[in-house]
């Protein structure tokens, strides 16, 4: 969010995980039709998840990885007030890069169904004043060579044709989807988030490298849970590669999936398919990482 979201630019990471996101972001367990849903709309002063996966009547089930709501920065000093400015935000990890259609029009599509998704439980009628702004987040781990160790974003924005008439931007800036673009580390650009989530997402480093890296370079305080989910996701690793998956969705997806499962959130077969696995496959992986280490 930091470094891909405007509105957080200025803002410690600390700050953003304190003041503007609250609870736990939902990670592909729940199904919502928009057709017929009828939630309420949310109080400004509360930051929910939000639901991560929309389906509709003609045109099936789309499921995103990780989304959820925050408050942006410059509004959340006035949480009762009718100005505050929300945002609704969205992760996923691709492996893929070429998947047979281009991934940033996919990025878009999911861009516009969280927009359309707000009628009915954000803003009714004519009441598109209150639409939210999102964001769709695109980690790619194995990006074609051009793009490694880019990030780059594309919004909407004006083109002044005829006169020079101003439009408040939050009237028209309402979608805005990032791609990050991991790479090798012989590259100029190989820093900052770059760095931080390929090292993270390595499936070649070892725990004690990740650790000392995030640690002494990224200033993460190693607490016990994320040394812990380190280790996990180092293990993760070596197992996919056992299975002689190189290519296939990346190693946090599988460490989500994982964890998804365990937690009873999550049906096996659902997430063997989901990690473009058999089901036997996916258990074997499951069966090297004892449940107390989740």
């Amino acid at each position: 969010m930091k470094g891909c979201v405007d509105e957080y630019s200025e803002c410690s990471v600390d700050e953003i995980a304190e003041k503007y996101i609250e609870g736990t972001p939902e990670v592909d367990t729940v199904g919502v039709h928009v057709d017929d849903t009828n939630r309420l709309p949310r109080t400004p002063e509360v930051i929910t998840g939000s639901n991560n996966e929309d389906s509709t009547l003609t045109e099936g089930t789309v499921h995103y990885d990780v989304r959820f709501d925050a408050i942006a920065p410059t509004s959340a000093h006035d949480a009762a007030s009718q100005d505050v400015i929300r945002l609704i935000i969205n992760v996923e990890a691709q492996t893929a890069f070429n998947p047979g259609y281009p991934l940033t029009k996919r990025a878009i599509y999911y861009c516009s169904r969280m927009i359309s998704a707000q009628h009915g439980p954000i803003f009714k009628k004519s009441e598109y004043g209150k639409i939210r702004k999102v964001y769709s987040i695109w980690v790619c781990t194995k990006p074609s060579d051009e793009f490694q160790n880019t990030l780059t974003r594309y919004s909407i924005c004006p083109e002044q044709l005829i006169g020079n008439a101003t439009e408040k931007s939050e009237n028209y800036d309402l979608m805005s989807v990032v791609t990050i673009c991991l790479g090798k580390p012989d590259s100029e650009n190989y820093t900052g988030i770059l760095k931080f989530l390929d090292v993270l997402l390595s499936s070649s480093r070892a725990a004690t490298e990740k650790k000392k890296i995030l640690e002494e370079e990224f200033g993460v305080a190693m607490s016990d849970e994320l040394e812990r989910e380190v280790l996990i996701m180092c293990n993760l690793s070596q197992g996919v590669r056992a299975e002689g998956r190189k290519e296939g969705i990346s190693i946090g997806e599988i460490g989500m999936l994982v964890q998804l499962v365990r937690d009873g959130d999550l049906k096996p077969e659902r997430a063997a398919e989901k990690a473009k696995m058999t089901v036997e496959e996916f258990k074997k992986i499951m069966a090297t990482y004892p449940l107390q280490t989740i």
